[in-house]
């Protein structure tokens, strides 16, 4: 369970990211962050994985209060969360496999660490990485000649690999044509079903957000304004968590025979 209790975040130019966060997060769950650029979504994810520190409050994941975690406990934390990038952070000039292994990393004597030299047991697990995200038969094919799609999947895989609680994902379909962005969101959906891993997602397509997540949570200049089930969210709820700044995302939500 990831708990936030009166959780800010206050950069050192005095820049209030977030106040007063109030939130449970059940293992298990498919959550949407949704809110204007800047309104602090991704400042939410990161702080569950200590990428950004919380300057007030208490931030829990499952009893472990994250704050007071230090050097090698931070590294171990991680390795049960998964990230997952926009920018999907992959090595492109190497084989798929290779950037799958990467998250085996952490976990290798410093001699394997300098050679790059990997066994077994982490060829057979990141090939199985790769097959849950249908991309099995790209394991020795270079990035670089892979769709955006295809990167995208890659890093899931690598994510997978490390065999996560949770997965978090900060604003994972950007950067892809609607399509492309299905096919990702439906690996993301089968593995939270099927593996119970819980994903919490910042995402900027409204629309895409009320059809998979099972949960919205909205934040606007950095505190919650809402937070419910997908089904719940109307019009009116989309005006507070955007301002008022939302035409496209409530023509689209009028327009889905789900939220009439």
């Amino acid at each position: 369970m990831i708990e936030f209790i009166n959780v800010e975040k206050k950069y050192a130019n005095g820049t209030v990211a977030l106040q007063n966060i109030n939130l449970k997060i059940e293992q298990g769950e498919f959550v949407a962050v949704i809110g204007l650029s800047g309104a602090g979504k991704s400042t939410l994810i990161r702080c569950i994985n200590r990428m950004h520190d919380i300057t007030g409050g208490q931030l829990n994941v499952d009893n472990v209060d994250v704050g007071k975690l230090r050097g090698k406990q931070i590294r171990r934390f991680r390795r049960r969360i998964g990230m997952i990038f926009q920018s999907f952070n992959l090595v492109t000039r190497t084989t798929v496999l290779k950037n799958v292994l990467v998250s085996f990393v952490p976990d290798l004597p410093f001699w394997r660490k300098l050679t790059g030299v990997y066994n077994r047991d982490h060829k057979i697990k990141a090939l199985e990485a790769l097959d849950k995200v249908g991309i099995l038969d790209k394991a020795y094919i270079r990035v670089d000649q892979l769709s955006g799609g295809q990167q995208q999947r890659v890093a899931l895989a690598r994510t997978l690999a490390q065999n996560p609680d949770i997965i978090l994902a900060d604003e994972p379909i950007a950067s892809l044509d609607p399509v492309t962005a299905k096919m990702v969101m439906d690996d993301f959906k089968r593995i939270n079903q099927e593996m119970n891993i819980s994903v919490i997602m910042n995402i900027h397509h409204v629309e895409v957000a009320l059809e998979y997540a099972d949960r919205i949570i909205g934040i606007h200049k950095g505190t919650v304004v809402f937070d419910g089930e997908s089904a719940k969210v109307t019009k009116e709820i989309l005006d507070t968590i955007y301002g008022g700044q939302v035409e496209e995302a409530t023509a689209s939500l009028e327009e889905s025979p789900a939220h009439v």
